[in-house]
C-alpha cells in the first residue's frame, strides 16, 4: 500500500503559517497541527497536567494549564524549557502517529512544526514548506498580536533558526508578504504540482 506524501509545514513566528496550513487544507489535504495538539494535551483535564503539575508545581489549575505562569517557570532557561518539551514532545509524536494511522488513503498529508528545523531537523516529512515574509512585515503581524512586546519578540527570534537559513533548507517557500489571494494561487499551484508527481 502507498503511504502518503508528508508535507512538512514551518517558518518563523508571525511568517503566516497557520494561514498556509488552512490552505492546504482547502485543497484536500489533511493538516496535523502540532500546536493545536499541545493545547488539546494542556486544557482543562488535558493528558499532560498531572506531569506538568509535578515538574513546574503551580502551573496548572482546574482551567488546565495556566501559560502564563509556565511560560514564565520556562522562560530564558534552558534546562527547564528542555525538561518541559521532554513532556510534551513524545505525547505530540504519538498523536501525529495516530493522525497518520487514520489517514493512511490520503495521498497527501500536512504536518504543521513550527520548530521543525529546530527540534531535529525534518525526519519523517518528505518535503519541507516554508513559509516565508519579509522583516517589517513578520515584525508588525507579531507585535500586533495580544500581551507581545518588541523584547519578547526578539527572544523569541533568537530561539528560531532565522528566516534566510529556513528558506535555504526549504523544497518549496510560500511567500506570504504578498495579499492573500496570490498567497492561495501559490498553494493551490504546488499541491497541484505535488499531485501530478505522484500520479
Amino acid at each position: 500500500m502507498k503511504k502518503p506524501l508528508i508535507i512538512g509545514l514551518t517558518g518563523s513566528i508571525g511568517m503566516g503559517k497557520s494561514a498556509v496550513a488552512a490552505m492546504f487544507a482547502d485543497e484536500g489535504v489533511p493538516v496535523f497541527d502540532a500546536d493545536a495538539a499541545v493545547h488539546d494535551l494542556q486544557k482543562a483535564g488535558g493528558a499532560l497536567l498531572p506531569a506538568i503539575e509535578s515538574a513546574f508545581p503551580g502551573t496548572t489549575g482546574p482551567d488546565g494549564v495556566d501559560r502564563k505562569a509556565l511560560g514564565a517557570a520556562v522562560f530564558g532557561d534552558r534546562d527547564r524549557l528542555a525538561r518541559l518539551e521532554s513532556i510534551i514532545h513524545p505525547a505530540v509524536a504519538e498523536r501525529r502517529q495516530a493522525f497518520l494511522q487514520s489517514h493512511q488513503d490520503a495521498d497527501m498529508l500536512l504536518f504543521d512544526i513550527p520548530l521543525l528545523f529546530e527540534k531535529g531537523g525534518p525526519t519523517g516529512v518528505d518535503v519541507v514548506v516554508v513559509v516565508s515574509a519579509p522583516a517589517p512585515t513578520q515584525r508588525e503581524r507579531v507585535l500586533a498580536r495580544p500581551n507581545m512586546t518588541a523584547d519578547k519578540f526578539e527572544q523569541i527570534l533568537a530561539l528560531q533558526i532565522n528566516d534566510a537559513d529556513k528558506r535555504a533548507r526549504a523544497d518549496h517557500v510560500i511567500d506570504t508578504g504578498k495579499d492573500l489571494a496570490a498567497t492561495r494561487d501559490d498553494v493551490r499551484a504546488f499541491v497541484k504540482k505535488l499531485r501530478a508527481g505522484l500520479a
